[in-house]
């Protein structure tokens, strides 16, 4: 990586979110991004989340990614640590497909935002498309990857938009 890579914080409430995370990882990745990914507890590690925190943000972070199951208080938490834009992505866990940490992600207080994303892959796909854009806003470099990525996305539709096998 680059000494000029932004950083983007990638943090998780556990090591089994990584399936899903993972998927954030390689799109930030692909577009040059330094990923700093983390496993670490809300409830379990609290003192050790705050620490990250504050060593990502200090190093630069332009945005961090949090992906959370269950309870899923973990992107609130970095957020109330943090003036760097959190992007939340809710993790399907034991119970209800994820819609619990869906709605527990979406619905922070006022003064306190995370950017929420849809369940899983598509989620993760998502927040580190978005730190992508929060970058290439600043970025022109950046940008122009982007509007090559999204350009890239329209021409495989359009070479064969024929929906019949």
């Amino acid at each position: 990586m680059s000494e000029s890579a932004h950083l983007v914080g990638l943090i998780m409430g556990s090591k089994s979110d990584w399936p899903v995370m993972e998927h954030a990882a390689a799109i930030l990745e692909e577009f040059g991004c330094e990923v700093d990914a983390r496993a670490l507890s809300a409830h379990r590690t609290p003192d050790a989340v705050e620490s990250w925190v504050e060593d990502v943000t200090g190093r630069g972070a332009v945005a961090i990614i949090a992906g959370a199951g269950g309870a899923a208080a973990l992107p609130g938490v970095v957020a109330a640590r943090t003036q760097v834009p959190v992007l939340g992505v809710p993790i399907p866990a034991w119970s209800l497909d994820g819609l619990d940490s869906l709605l527990s992600i979406v619905q922070m207080p006022g003064g306190v935002p995370v950017a929420t994303f849809s369940i899983g892959k598509a989620g993760a796909k998502n927040a580190a498309l978005f730190a992508v854009a929060i970058i290439a806003a600043t970025d022109g470099e950046m940008a122009e990857r982007l509007r090559v990525f999204r350009q890239r996305q329209a021409d495989e539709v359009l070479a064969d938009p024929d929906p019949r096998p």
